[in-house]
């Protein structure tokens, strides 16, 4: 009697709107492997959605048993936490499952700012000074107890979203009313607890910025990218633009980055699995601004290629997470980068213009407008999303930056104010 081959199958955690679910069914498709995903949903959505596998990531604990619950009928492999708000979960229930993954400690520590902030200070890891307040705190009073320049941020959020720099206390006031609003608008009104009613002041570090693509096997880092970010990040709101790799920084400083990055997971107890790291490099070294327990954001994996197979960073994520032999971790040799377009302004994209001359930009590849026309669009600090993506490939990492700023000169993006209708009653 010939043995049935298993197919192995994995849960990808992800939001119904996320824009890195697709890339990894793709890769899932690709090695055979079925792929399960667990939506952020309510029940009834989810039948509408025809979800195999609702849960709810504002309770973690109930989300992992419900996981745990569903794999006792289908067994899994792995659970890929696609996005931020998914890998405390992924861990609860890798631990119920007993599968290979970070613990959930780690797991929030990589989440939770503060949290982040008290492990690297312990582990005397390069990291800002910092201090946490409530979002009910009198920003005015706190505004003399303040060094400056300083940075206001929520502890759980993504994507720069109500991160906001402050230079005096003026500017710290509005800064720290700002951001707790929108700590407020984003949390639940019936969670209380510290990740939704508090926010982190820390030290303004100066520097160039650098983003680290990695993987952990068994506590160990091993490299995957160093994106340069020529954009300066200096305030008052931190929207990220270009992102291109290989760096063109020297060796040293680029070993210096990944050394700092390798203690970073250390002290937070990350040890399996993707991560990606930001960080801020000026003459006294690298310095950690934080370091996420899951891959690149947004549609930016689109520009990672490895091993001569070409592997993309999702299934290079999925083999590993398989225990699938990969060959090789080297990125391809050609330049790569992408341009995550910023919005502008607030209000109603209308159209965009000018797609056709930014495609034909020598060493662009491809740009992928995620904002359809006729949909709200929000700016930071309020703001997570960006208007869309253009990518480039080249020699040099020089030729992809200068592709990517004219692609986006070329681009003309219509956005017409918001209307407020008001009724006002007779009596």
């Amino acid at each position: 009697m010939k043995s049935v081959k298993t197919i192995p199958r994995i849960i990808l955690l992800t939001s119904s709107l996320s824009y890195r679910a697709e890339p990894f069914l793709e890769a899932a498709c690709k090695l055979g492997v079925e792929a399960i995903q667990g939506l952020d949903m309510p029940q009834p959505l989810a039948q509408y959605w025809q979800a195999a596998l609702p849960v709810d990531f504002k309770e973690p604990a109930k989300a992992a048993q419900d996981i745990f619950n569903f794999a006792a009928d289908a067994p899994v492999q792995a659970i890929i936490p696609v996005d931020d708000g998914a890998t405390v979960i992924a861990a609860l229930a890798c631990d119920l499952l007993d599968l290979s993954h970070n613990s959930p400690e780690a797991a929030y520590a990589a989440r939770n700012k503060a949290r982040m902030r008290e492990l690297l200070a312990q582990a005397q890891a390069p990291s800002p000074a910092f201090r946490m307040f409530h979002v009910d705190d009198d920003p005015r009073t706190l505004a003399t107890q303040i060094a400056y320049p300083c940075v206001v941020k929520p502890l759980m959020l993504s994507a720069s979203q109500g991160v906001i720099r402050a230079n005096d206390p003026d500017e710290f006031v509005k800064a720290f009313q700002r951001t707790s609003w929108i700590v407020r608008a984003t949390g639940s009104q019936t969670d209380e607890s510290s990740d939704h009613t508090h926010v982190l002041v820390e030290d303004f570090i100066p520097g160039f910025e650098v983003a680290l693509e990695g993987i952990l096997s068994h506590g160990q880092l091993k490299l995957l990218a160093l994106f340069d970010k020529p954009d300066p990040l200096d305030g008052p709101y931190f929207e990220e633009t270009i992102y291109v790799t290989p760096s063109r920084l020297p060796d040293e400083v680029q070993q210096a980055i990944f050394a700092c990055a390798a203690r970073a997971c250390r002290a937070l107890g990350l040890r399996e699995g993707p991560v990606h790291a930001e960080l801020r490099v000026n003459e006294q070294g690298p310095w950690l601004v934080e370091v996420a327990g899951r891959s690149i954001g947004g549609l930016c994996s689109k520009t990672l290629r490895f091993d001569t197979e070409g592997l993309s960073l999702e299934e290079l994520i999925l083999r590993q997470a398989l225990g699938i032999e990969i060959d090789s971790l080297l990125r391809e040799r050609q330049a790569s980068g992408v341009m995550m377009i910023p919005i502008p302004g607030a209000g109603i994209l209308k159209k965009v213009e000018g797609i056709e001359a930014a495609q034909a930009v020598p060493f662009i590849t491809e740009i992928e407008i995620s904002i359809k026309p006729d949909n709200r669009v929000v700016p930071l600090p309020e703001g997570n999303s960006y208007l869309g993506f253009i990518f480039a490939r080249g020699d040099r990492p020089e030729q992809v930056e200068a592709a990517l700023r004219e692609a986006h000169r070329k681009l003309q993006f219509t956005i017409v104010p918001e209307i407020h209708l008001t009724v006002n009653s007779k009596e």
